[in-house]
């Protein structure tokens, strides 16, 4: 598996995935953010025998689809501060969720926007799940939260921010506290890592 900046923000450059195997799968038709991939090395399927749960649109080729892409990030550059950037949207592979591969892919773009002069990384996120991926890659909460039901994370791109676990738990609480309509996979996650330390 190999990382690939695809187009920088303003390059044009799409993703056409597949609607049925990842999540925000349009946000990626959209030319404007920039976009980085885990994708197979030699350009075969990501998952071969991945199957669709749902039959494709008879409007949709199957074809135009960038199946060698295993996850993508989509990013640019914060709107009033110039060495932010903000990641937009994370999307794994249904079928290779679980095996560290979000993660991975936004390290990778980290190292990559440092490398393009950014000194600060922020993302929204909207579950407990990936806002517990997020803190594995050193994401920590602001205290901010934006959009519907959104945290604010934030790290420098040189180094983690500070791993504060109170500060993780305050994030965990506001999933937890806040107007969100949970379900029972996301009450238990949370409650393991607010009881269990």
């Amino acid at each position: 598996m190999e990382f690939a900046l695809v187009g920088a923000p303003g390059s044009g450059v799409t993703l056409r995935l597949d609607y049925r195997a990842f999540a925000y799968a349009g946000k990626f038709v959209l030319g404007d953010p920039g976009k980085a991939v885990l994708r197979t090395a030699d350009g075969s399927p990501a998952v071969p025998e991945w199957e669709a749960d749902e039959p494709l649109s008879p409007a949709v080729d199957e074809s135009a689809f960038d199946a060698d892409v295993v996850a993508a990030v989509s990013f640019s550059p914060d709107r009033t501060d110039p060495k932010c950037c903000r990641l937009r949207y994370v999307t794994v592979h249904v079928a290779r969720r679980g095996e560290g591969l979000g993660p991975r892919l936004i390290d990778r773009t980290v190292d990559r926007l440092a490398s393009e002069g950014f000194d600060r990384v922020m993302i929204a996120v909207n579950n407990p799940f990936a806002y517990a991926a997020l803190h594995k890659c050193g994401f920590a909460y602001t205290g901010e939260q934006t959009g519907i039901a959104e945290l604010e994370l934030a790290r420098p791109v040189d180094a983690p921010a500070s791993d504060d676990p109170d500060r993780y738990r305050a994030g965990l609480r506001v999933f937890r506290e806040g107007d969100r309509d949970l379900d029972p996979v996301e009450e238990e996650f949370i409650a393991d890592r607010l009881e269990g330390g």
